[in-house]
């Protein structure tokens, strides 16, 4: 195959392919990519396959008895959080090219700074999850941050 060609694999095309950082974006690059590692990491793959235990690091009380519900709450919602993380891990490369996506962190980190701040207002929840209330805030203002001012 020549080069250029559909298909052809020449050098070049090989390191372009691997590269994920986008050189003309790469502060939006770096925010996908930090933040969809350390959600997967923290959040996503212990929610999924270690709840009860993901549960007792971050200092929730179990309840005693039959517990399949939360087990099953929580692995539903690792499951939708590894998803969006594997959507999102696509979109590295191209920012540019997927702006709603940083409208869906932004809405995503908006939300949970609610619920968060909700369950501190109601004492519902162990300090960690009060103390996720900055970090949440600041996805949110910093997708938006980059889908408005930095991308725009």
């Amino acid at each position: 195959m020549g080069q250029g060609a559909p298909g052809s694999r020449t050098p070049g095309a090989l390191a372009s392919s691997a590269i994920m950082i986008n050189p003309d974006y790469p502060l939006a690059s770096w925010f996908l990519a930090v933040s969809t590692s350390v959600f997967a990491v923290v959040y996503a793959l212990p929610l999924l396959f270690v709840p009860l235990r993901w549960a007792r690091w971050f200092g929730w009380e179990l309840p005693t008895g039959n517990n399949d519900l939360t087990v099953y709450f929580a692995r539903c919602l690792g499951g939708l959080a590894l998803s969006v993380i594997i959507a999102v891990v696509q979109f590295i490369p191209d920012p540019k090219s997927h702006l709603v996506i940083f409208e869906l962190i932004g809405l995503i980190g908006g939300i949970m700074t609610a619920v968060h701040v909700w369950g501190a207002v109601m004492k519902q929840q162990p300090w960690t999850e009060t103390a996720e209330i900055p970090l949440y805030g600041a996805v949110c203002l910093g997708a938006l941050y980059l889908r408005y001012a930095n991308l725009s």
